[in-house]
């Protein structure tokens, strides 16, 4: 760690770009008054980052203030954001983050306020650059229960977490790939809230949902769902063991077709002929004096055969 970092507290250059991104945050109607706060860290342990009590859309460079890894206050003329441990928590559990634009968009939020889980194999851009977006548990804003909230959904390739009843946060390598994740996702949700209102989504398929996470690998981008076994493509499943709540679960949209994860272990044959049974009996009708158990079977063998298995 000694290497990766340059202490760049006096930086002006970085101080502009925090106020920069302020400026398109406020401009999109991400933080009104003075919502939100966006950090870059500099050093081994030192991070740029921007007051409390400012409008994001009117901030300088003579603003921003300097923290140390702990949240302690090393410069600035400015007292440091409130919620600073809660972009000290996602930095230290992830040394690959620099920077972090916490803020309130409002379709997005508006997902968090309902505790309504953001489809995935919908729309390509979403599957490529963001993934599944966790939702962090409330907690009031501020302190130390606040900031570890986020702890449990910082897997690999995680760049965008849904804070419960809050807003979000997003995060990456530098502060303009943060502020992006933040664009895409209330973009995208505001996709879904339209095309609920005139008559819901339409999921991919398997195959195209498949297609896109290997044009995500192919690229260089990383997913959670490269990283956990038996976790479904589309079904919000990569961050299932690090909920205190319930799994959130869709209400206002259609559930998503189960398609096998990544990691999922290849069919045998007790499980083909399992879901084999099933679809048989899933038939509803079947011919008098049929025999259920030859036809599973010969379902199971055309199966596996075709899987290269037999």
């Amino acid at each position: 760690m000694a290497n990766q970092w340059n202490s760049g507290i006096n930086d002006r250059k970085i101080k502009e770009q925090i106020c920069e991104i302020g400026r398109r945050v406020y401009n999109k109607g991400f933080a009104a008054a003075n919502d939100g706060n966006i950090s870059y860290r500099v050093g081994d342990n030192e991070v740029l980052c921007s007051p409390t009590m400012i409008c994001k859309g009117f901030m300088t460079p003579d603003d921003i203030c300097a923290v140390d890894l702990d949240g302690k206050q090393l410069a600035g003329k400015r007292k440091r954001t409130s919620e600073i441990l809660l972009h000290l928590a996602i930095m230290k559990a992830r040394p690959d983050i620099r920077a972090v634009v916490h803020c309130h968009p409002p379709h997005a939020t508006a997902f968090g306020i309902a505790r309504e889980p953001i489809p995935q194999c919908v729309l390509p851009e979403i599957e490529v650059f963001l993934g599944e977006i966790p939702f962090a548990p409330y907690e009031t804003p501020g302190g130390l229960p606040f900031a570890e909230t986020v702890l449990p959904f910082l897997k690999p390739g995680t760049n965008c977490i849904i804070l419960t009843n809050h807003g979000t946060v997003s995060f990456g390598k530098e502060l303009e790939e943060a502020y992006w994740k933040t664009e895409i996702v209330d973009s995208y949700c505001r996709m879904l809230i339209l095309a609920r209102q005139i008559g819901g989504i339409s999921y991919l398929n398997e195959q195209k949902s498949r297609e896109l996470l290997d044009l995500k690998r192919k690229l260089g981008f990383d997913d959670p769902r490269f990283h956990v076994e038996n976790c479904d493509l589309c079904g919000n499943t990569a961050f299932r063991d690090g909920y205190r709540e319930n799994l959130p679960q869709p209400k206002a949209f259609e559930a998503p077709p189960q398609y096998p994860g990544y990691l999922q272990a290849p069919a045998t044959t007790a499980g083909v002929a399992a879901a084999a049974s099933s679809a048989v009996q899933s038939l509803g009708t079947i011919p008098a004096g049929a025999d259920l158990e030859l036809l599973v079977r010969a379902i199971t063998e055309q199966v596996l055969a075709a899987m290269g298995q037999k």
